[in-house]
């Protein structure tokens, strides 16, 4: 494998069979070692590599972990937005590639910057990491599926992650599987120290558990409704009737404190219910505004023509004023259409396509002592702009609800990846999550990440438990919620490009 232009090929193959098979670990809680085998391989190659050959390596990585992670968009755009298969197919590979530029990139520098110092080189590789993870998180609104700290939920870095964030997780995990190779290639007294040191830090942290900033504020009983909607039934007229009668059915008959329908559980306007089921939506409104009744968040599209349309969250409760939440972080191309791409939304049939972005400093939802923060499918993958809710401590969130429809991606991995990533937010903000989806996976997360209760997936249920407000703020509430994440990005680019930049010329490509 090391002569003429074989073992370029077969490595190419190997990073893109282990950037495809840590996939699993967003998913399975027990698979986290795959993402670490994976960053360690990689660091090995390009430890030996030209610019060149690293950049190439890191896009076979990357494309492998990107599409293996979320290739369930093949079946939104194939089987509920009608695209041809090859397009379908062909639009998840270029979407993967693309965002795997920013991996090759950063390889790259690393190639190009590295000097043989193991502590320099460790640090380099952690450094592109996490540059590369951060542009694929922010650039062009971001997108941030299957970032590698998530697969740390349940893995020994979790205790780090009201501290540093799942980009710090990430962060940290490309340091570890760096040294780990700086270790076992050089041998140097000083490099199996300094690993034998963090390792033993690491699991002390394991053993330790999560610090606890936060604080109990009050308990809510809450429903959360799962209709279990089809994606191809959804807005059909013949089933509507069906759908509607059991969501409202199910959210008069919740009691506790609170009852919550997912994203678009009422799937029609207002305007159009009208015509559809006549009295519906006011009579939903005077049975939540009876005294005595628990309070109600329904997702429900709302708007007109003249002001645009909005993925919303509407709040009904006894003696309060309306509430209302529009999605502010849009989904490109299902929920708005990127400039000069209206052409490839228009061969979908994808109903309500286009929303216009709600206010990202929308207030929570009060109910008693508690601040209920929404949020909409996947705006929690944003933990940084939820982290914005937290920069007045007296008025932050006490618990945070998402409601999501993940019936657009069939019998996939989706809906655990989604629950992987909610579980996250938990563990960076230390505050409940309640999630409520059209599909699964409905569940109730407690601060620690940890699933108290959840329905089984493509199941019609309602699911009730007791949920645990929280208090106060976790050190990455504060300092993400006051400076964002974008500092950062450019700190771990500059550096990598200084780095790069030093060291000189680059070697010939013995690829060439």
């Amino acid at each position: 494998m090391r002569g003429g232009r074989r073992w370029p090929r077969a490595e190419l193959l190997l990073l893109a069979l282990l950037g495809a098979a840590q996939s699993l670990a967003y998913a399975r809680p027990a698979a986290w070692p795959l993402v670490a085998l994976g960053m360690a391989v990689l660091a090995w190659r390009v430890a030996r590599a030209t610019p060149w050959q690293a950049a190439a390596l890191g896009a076979a990585y990357g494309t492998a972990w990107v599409g293996g992670a979320v290739w369930w968009l093949f079946i939104s755009m194939h089987r509920y937005g009608g695209l041809p298969a090859w397009m379908a197919a062909a639009a998840v590979a270029l979407l993967a590639l693309a965002l795997s530029s920013v991996l090759a990139l950063a390889m790259a520098a690393v190639a190009r910057g590295r000097d043989g110092r193991p502590w320099h080189d460790t640090l380099l590789f952690a450094t592109a990491w996490l540059a590369a993870e951060l542009a694929r998180g922010l650039l062009l609104t971001g997108f941030p599926w299957a970032a590698s700290g998530y697969a740390q939920v349940d893995g020994p870095l979790a205790w780090l992650a009201p501290w540093i964030g799942v980009y710090g997780l990430g962060a940290v995990g490309a340091a570890f599987a760096a040294g780990a190779v700086q270790a076992l290639q050089r041998r140097t007294r000083g490099a199996v120290a300094a690993m034998v040191l963090a390792t033993a830090a690491v699991g002390a942290g394991a053993l330790l558990g999560p610090a606890e900033f936060t604080q109990p504020s009050g308990t809510l009983k809450v429903s959360l409704l799962q209709p279990n909607v089809a994606q191809d039934e959804k807005f059909v007229p013949q089933h509507l009737p069906a759908t509607l009668a059991w969501v409202a059915t199910s959210l008069r008959q919740a009691g506790g404190d609170l009852v919550v329908a997912p994203e678009t559980a009422v799937p029609l306007l207002p305007d159009q219910l009208q015509d559809l089921a006549p009295g519906y939506w006011a009579a939903l409104q005077s049975h939540f505004a009876a005294p005595g009744r628990p309070a109600a968040l329904i997702g429900v599209p709302l708007g007109d023509p003249a002001d645009g349309y909005t993925n919303s969250v509407v709040g009904m409760a006894a003696g309060a004023a309306g509430y209302r939440y529009d999605k502010g972080h849009l989904v490109p191309f299902g929920e708005f259409i990127p400039p000069m791409f209206r052409w490839f939304t228009d061969m979908m049939d994808i109903p309500l396509g286009d929303f216009r972005r709600g206010d990202p400093d929308a207030p929570a939802f009060a109910l008693g002592a508690e601040r209920l923060l929404p949020n909409i499918c996947y705006e929690d993958l944003f933990g940084e702009e939820l982290a914005t809710r937290f920069r007045e401590a007296a008025h932050a969130p006490t618990m945070l609800v998402n409601i999501s429809n993940i019936g657009w991606f069939g019998d996939s991995g989706a809906a655990e990846q989604h629950l992987h990533i909610s579980r996250m937010r938990t563990l960076e903000l230390q505050r409940p999550m309640l999630r409520a989806t059209n599909t699964g996976t409905t569940a109730l997360i407690d601060h620690r990440g940890q699933v108290q209760a959840r329905l089984p997936v493509f199941t019609r249920a309602v699911l009730t438990g007791t949920v645990q407000g929280r208090t106060g703020r976790t050190p990455y509430a504060a300092w993400a919620g006051a400076i964002g994440l974008w500092p950062l990005l450019a700190a771990a680019w500059l550096l990598l490009l200084w780095a790069a930049w030093r060291a000189g010329p680059p070697a010939r490509d013995p690829w060439g």
